[in-house]
């Protein structure tokens, strides 16, 4: 028999507030967390907007952690602190609990890129038009640190969780583009379900609010240059958008299997019930135009389940504001979905945080657990301008009270890498 699995905790750090509920209860009132971009000087960017993380102290969320965070990457510390938060928000007494069987499958880009502290380096070992590498590597072992330079690793988040929390089970990492922290949970359902685990931390964290990110989502044209407004520069679906607005941030969730979480009388947000991923095989930057590998991932998430699209109330999008994905993402629904897509309500919440890259999707997904609990679905913002090709119905500019049992999640991410997880209310 496959073992159910359940999720018991979880928690989220956005551009719109530091918290589950607080990120929860901004959404739900439509706030957008896009601003100007402040970590830098983006003056000369074509964009100079971003949803940043704001107010956040990690020595708050883990003042017994002994690593100096200054050294750490974004990504470590916003993955720690939504940890700590999730497993208390599954009340789990680690000091009862199989740390042999309790493991680690996160999303987690890669850590903040030291730009100014490599300019600087760069600049004292240039001379005479020429690079002295004897001087590159001479003053970079006495002016950069250790720590941070092994904080560019993606897998260094599910490091620091394992060492803090003693999970001494399987600790993976995967960074499939945007559909990291959603593919990273589909394994870690699949892990649980096979029985190599009872309790899984997963979701995700990135930033890539840093010079380099700007530049290089710049040269690819994928970034809004709407600047005048911050707030309404993420439109997805909307006919005037004109690119994705950058996010950071993290989502976790904890994974149990249901007898795990039963014997222990933990409160149960949800149940996971099918997982699909696909591969585009065609452009690193565009989907498939004809939706293939997203329509694979989405039927294979479905029959898993063993839901029908009619049963599905919700959809989650992976939602952009890019002209190509918006597009794609409506026609993979429909050709799967059929008459039930004009039916069903999708929303976007990247509207609000912009993109959190890898952490995306750990984001939205906690979405849905929390529209079960609380029987209402988040907007899509700044949409007000429909677009022909994209003819859902994406919940516009205004959260609506909707009974969800069955709700669908999509990440689809550079390099065609397609995602897609069903989950249900719990029910005996």
């Amino acid at each position: 028999m496959t073992r159910r699995v359940v999720v018991t905790g979880m928690e989220m750090i956005t551009p719109l507030a530091n918290g589950l509920e607080e990120s929860w209860q901004a959404m739900l009132s439509g706030k957008s967390g896009v601003g100007y971009i402040t970590s830098f000087d983006a003056a000369g960017f074509p964009t100079k907007i971003a949803g940043e993380v704001k107010n956040f102290e990690f020595e708050k969320y883990c003042p017994e952690y002994t690593l100096d965070a200054r050294y750490m990457g974004k990504h470590s510390r916003f993955a720690i602190a939504a940890t700590k938060k999730a497993l208390e928000h599954s009340g789990l007494d680690l000091s009862t609990i199989d740390h042999s069987r309790a493991g680690i499958y996160l999303g987690s880009g890669e850590g903040e890129f030291d730009f100014f502290g490599f300019v600087k380096l760069v600049q004292e070992s240039w001379k005479d038009s020429e690079h002295d590498l004897d001087k590159f590597f001479s003053t970079g072992l006495k002016e950069l640190n250790p720590i941070r330079e092994l904080e560019h690793d993606s897998s260094l988040p599910g490091s620091h969780i394992a060492s803090l929390f003693g999970f001494h089970g399987i600790n993976c990492n995967c960074l499939t583009a945007c559909a990291a922290s959603s593919q990273a949970i589909g394994e870690a359902f699949s892990i649980i379900q096979r029985g190599n685990a009872d309790i899984m931390i997963s979701g995700g964290s990135h930033s890539m609010i840093h010079p380099l990110g700007v530049m290089g989502f710049n040269l690819l044209t994928a970034l809004s240059t709407q600047n005048d407004d911050p707030k309404t520069a993420s439109k997805p679906f909307d006919i005037k958008r004109d690119g994705f607005v950058l996010g950071e941030g993290a989502g976790i969730l904890i994974l149990e299997e249901l007898e795990h979480a039963r014997k222990r009388g933990a409160a149960i947000y949800g149940e996971i019930t099918g997982y699909g991923a696909s591969s585009d095989s065609f452009r690193i930057t565009d989907s498939h135009p004809e939706g293939r590998g997203a329509i694979k991932a989405i039927h294979s998430a479905l029959r898993q389940s063993g839901l029908r699209p009619s049963d599905i109330d919700y959809i989650s999008a992976h939602g952009t504001s890019t002209n190509v994905n918006d597009t794609v993402e409506t026609l993979a629904i429909k050709q799967v979905f059929g008459d039930v897509a004009y039916k069903t309500p999708v929303s976007s919440i990247k509207s609000m945080t912009g993109h959190l890259i890898a952490a995306a999707g750990a984001v939205e997904l906690i979405t849905c657990f929390l529209a079960f609990r609380d029987n209402i679905v988040p907007p899509t913002i700044n949409y007000h301008d429909p677009d022909p090709q994209c003819d859902l119905d994406y919940v516009p500019n205004k959260a609506r009270e909707l009974t969800v049992n069955a709700a669908q999640s999509n990440s689809f991410g550079f390099g065609g890498q397609n995602v897609c997880l069903v989950v249900e209310r719990y029910s005996e």
